[in-house]
């Protein structure tokens, strides 16, 4: 029986926000160096050279979409990573397992306050911390519970 721990609900708002937010921009950003005939007289000089603000509204919003779809990619790319809890190993986002043997401490002193745990074990040799945040992944206090059993 494995428990799992998702991404964050936060995390993937924060992204959507983000997105719309590039997205936003860059529309609001065109509009006025595009489109807004009284904004691109008001920052047009009597020769017709723009300003720098006219300028900038102008070249931001490829920069801005491009933010966007990179956000977007980077979102697509992380929204299936998770925390799971298996029998033997922790494997937290697909990649890092951390055997259960493994495993010299737990600090949990702000779990319940601040939604984070530090997990401290060996690997090849060296101690490595690692942090688990409910900012990052919901649903972490089975985890955590399961964790101090097997440790225990």
């Amino acid at each position: 029986m494995a428990i799992e721990a998702p991404l964050s609900r936060h995390k993937r708002n924060d992204f959507i926000l983000y997105i719309a937010a590039c997205l936003a921009a860059a529309a609001w950003f065109a509009y006025d160096g595009y489109l807004n005939a009284s904004f691109r007289q008001e920052h047009t000089d009597k020769q017709g050279k723009p300003d720098s603000a006219l300028v900038v509204n102008r070249q931001v919003p490829p920069f801005l979409v491009g933010g966007a779809v990179l956000l977007a990619g980077y979102f697509c790319a992380i929204k299936g990573r998770k925390v799971v809890a298996e029998e033997n190993e922790l494997v937290i986002a697909g990649k890092e397992k951390i055997p259960y043997d493994a495993i010299e401490q737990i600090d949990k002193t702000h779990f319940e306050k601040k939604g984070v745990f530090t997990i401290t074990y060996k690997k090849a040799g060296r101690t490595v911390s690692r942090n688990l945040t409910d900012r990052q992944y919901d649903r972490l206090a089975p985890i955590l519970d399961h964790l101090i059993a097997k440790i225990t």
